[in-house]
């Protein structure tokens, strides 16, 4: 039996900030208390000066593996998760071959128990063919299925209207969209090249990839899912009008249709092109500075319900090309809570909200079994922050097997300093603690 004790650290968990210690008994939370001081424990951890969250769920990323592990790989990109506080994640489909069997999404699985150091799900693909394979998903064990409302970088696009219809009425649990309607970006883009060739500028990007792509997809992906029935969670909001059709009247657990933002819409806009060009380009795109201010408003008045980090690494090689050629995406794993806790600084985000969108409401919106909280009972996926700790994001410490970074050369104010996944500690001032691996997430439906 091994056991952990972290004391006089500042806890901030469903909605408040406290003073208190936890005793992490093998891969549990065995007790949280103002005054464990007399306790025994294997390690004792002074966390003084430290706030102590619960780890991060990431509900969006992609690890790229298998087939296109020039990229990224599960090991590579979970090592740079948990040195970014993000203790659990559910990854796309879009991977080579796309996850549209069983099988093919069991080998995934597979590949994580061997690899993942931290807690791991995978999205079920959809694609115009593959109804069979989507209905025989298990609830408790996967968490989503995703479908492509939208371009995918895979052959993933569903776009056959009776087979949404019967996908959205019959799948036995989640369903997760990228909403951007195709018919309007194939019009845009012939546009942008009537007017400069193939030499479109990466400032075009989100007028190609348009408010309107957007909001025609989601409001179809919304109409939809009042329709059928189903419970729908749209990715990755990048616009302000968008935000406007979620209902912040009705608590998350009663809530059929959910919204989610990432960390690079509440941070950039279309001014970064010029200077960070496709390294910015994401699909749905970066926009307006307007865009963001409303997405981080409805972030804090609960029209969007969690946040994410989309990550999606290409090669360095990759995003040095011309517009059409450069893929869209971009790595964010290790950056994303250290740039929340910068908004916090900014005064974008509360700290509790911050925990709220980014553990509670991750875990409350897929009903992941005793995680995304700092409870009795729970598993000990823990993080240990700074707030006050700044550091250089540099090739250097980069833990990415892409080897880049959007947020290179910036100085974040606050720096993650411990992470727990299971009650092992795996991230330490600086280092990644190899030798543990994370567990497959479970699911309470």
């Amino acid at each position: 039996m091994a056991s952990t004790l972290i004391l006089n650290g500042t806890i901030v968990n469903e909605g408040k900030v406290t003073e208190a210690d936890i005793l992490i008994v093998n891969d549990r939370i065995e007790q949280i208390g103002s005054d464990l001081q007399q306790l025994k424990a294997d390690k004792v951890i002074d966390a003084k000066g430290l706030h102590i969250l619960p780890g991060l769920i990431d509900d969006q990323v992609h690890f790229r593996e298998p087939g296109l592990t020039h990229k990224a790989e599960i090991y590579t990109e979970s090592k740079a998760a948990v040195a970014g506080g993000i203790t659990s994640f559910m990854e796309m489909p879009n991977t080579v071959p796309n996850t549209l069997t069983q099988d093919l999404l069991q080998q995934k699985y597979d590949v994580a128990a061997q690899k993942s150091i931290a807690n791991y799900s995978f999205f079920m693909g959809a694609s115009n063919d593959n109804i069979d394979e989507v209905l025989k998903t298990d609830p408790k064990k996967v968490c989503g299925v995703k479908i492509f409302m939208g371009s995918s970088t895979g052959n993933m696009l569903v776009d056959n209207q009776k087979t949404l219809e019967n996908i959205f009425r019959n799948s036995p649990t989640i369903i997760a969209t990228h909403c951007e309607s195709e018919e309007i970006i194939r019009a845009n883009t012939a546009k942008a090249k009537e007017q400069y060739g193939e030499n479109v500028p990466m400032g075009m990007h989100p007028i190609i990839r348009s408010e309107e792509a957007c909001f025609a997809s989601s409001s179809e992906a919304i109409k939809l899912a009042k329709s059928t029935g189903a419970r729908l969670h749209i990715l990755h909001i990048s616009t302000g009008k968008e935000t406007l059709q979620f209902d912040n009247s009705i608590p998350l657990k009663d809530k059929k249709i959910t919204s989610e933002a990432c960390v690079h819409h509440l941070w950039f806009s279309d001014s970064d092109y010029a200077e960070k060009g496709s390294f910015i380009k994401w699909n749905p795109a970066v926009k307006t500075a307007e865009d963001r201010e409303m997405i981080r408003k409805a972030v804090n008045e609960n029209r969007i319900d969690v946040l994410a980090t989309d990550h999606a690494p290409h090669t360095l090689e990759e995003k040095q090309n011309a517009y059409f050629s450069a893929p869209s995406g971009g790595p964010l794993v290790q950056h994303n809570l250290p740039a929340l806790l910068d908004l916090y600084h900014q005064g974008v985000f509360s700290l509790e909200k911050i925990v709220e969108k980014s553990a509670h409401a991750v875990a409350d919106l897929f009903d992941v079994s005793e995680r995304g909280y700092l409870r009795e009972g729970y598993f000990a996926d823990i993080v240990l922050v700074d707030l006050n700790k700044s550091w250089e994001v540099t090739k250097e410490n980069l833990l990415y097997k892409c080897g880049w970074s959007p947020f290179e050369g910036h100085q974040f104010k606050a720096s993650v300093e411990k992470t727990f996944v299971n009650g092992n500690l795996v991230y330490d001032a600086g280092q990644v603690i190899e030798g543990t691996l994370g567990k497959r997430l479970t699911f309470s439906r």
